[in-house]
């Protein structure tokens, strides 16, 4: 894993908001082609940490670096660059009500260039059907979409601009468990078809154990573990314990009392 180039690079980072430290000392990497996910519970400061890492929030101190650039010494215009070279998938998808399935997976190429209609269409169908998506999508509106269609659309948006690193938050929040499964397929396809990086945030054990490359566990703004799944999962730690505990029995073969 070491022999990769690193995709993020954070160290000692401290965050604080009015006083209430919400970051304290974490240090991780990320490596090119991994999918590294960090759970933890709510206000745990997962989301915190991808705030800043695409440069919307400021460290109070630490270094954090993405594609080798140093976020927060970024001018504007550096910082819409590196962010070209993100997709990022909110919790809650963020589509726009009124714009049209492929408008919402354009967007970007809507708002900054002028290419035509047509092409933008076809790039957008394109990206829809690599989330098994078709054009039978194309003009409705995101109310239309179930929840994991939506889900979907997000996260064709999110490559739209063939990122080379992709951050889901929470991707599989408000899904049902067969949804989720699909979604956490999907993840690992679009990695393994574009070859990117997936930061992936979420409280989900079953897709953290599942997808993973490696997981960080965090609890108040601290790391408490890093490693790959199974190493994770059998860390003694109380906190990873109570939060592994039910997937554990969910991961026990069953025994069946002969009829």
């Amino acid at each position: 894993m070491s022999t990769r180039s690193v995709v993020i690079e954070v160290k000692n980072l401290y965050k604080e908001i009015n006083g209430r430290v919400i970051l304290k000392n974490v240090s991780f990497e990320v490596y090119e082609g991994e999918i590294f996910t960090i759970i933890g519970g709510s206000g745990s400061g997962k989301t915190s940490i991808t705030k800043i890492i695409v440069g919307l929030w400021k460290p109070t101190r630490g270094l954090v670096r993405v594609f080798g650039k140093e976020v927060d010494k970024l001018t504007r215009d550096e910082l819409d660059e590196l962010r070209k070279k993100i997709g990022y998938v909110f919790q809650e998808g963020a589509l726009f009500d009124s714009y049209k399935v492929w408008e919402n997976v354009v967007f970007y190429y809507l708002e900054h260039t002028n290419m035509p209609v047509e092409k933008l269409r076809k790039l957008a169908l394109e990206k829809l059907k690599m989330v098994n998506l078709d054009e039978k999508v194309m003009d409705l509106y995101p109310s239309d979409l179930s929840g994991g269609m939506r889900k979907r659309v997000a996260i064709a948006r999110a490559i739209a601009t063939e990122p080379k690193l992709v951050i889901y938050d929470e991707p599989t929040s408000g899904l049902d468990p067969i949804t989720s499964r699909v979604i956490d397929r999907l993840i690992l396809t679009l990695r393994d078809r574009t070859r990117s990086t997936a930061l992936v945030v979420t409280h989900d054990m079953i897709s953290a154990f599942t997808i993973s490359d490696r997981v960080m566990v965090i609890k108040q703004g601290e790391i408490i573990a890093i490693g790959p799944p199974h190493e994770v999962m059998e860390n003694p730690h109380p906190y990873i314990q109570a939060f592994v505990g039910d997937l554990k029995e969910c991961l026990k073969p069953k025994a069946y009392a002969p009829s």
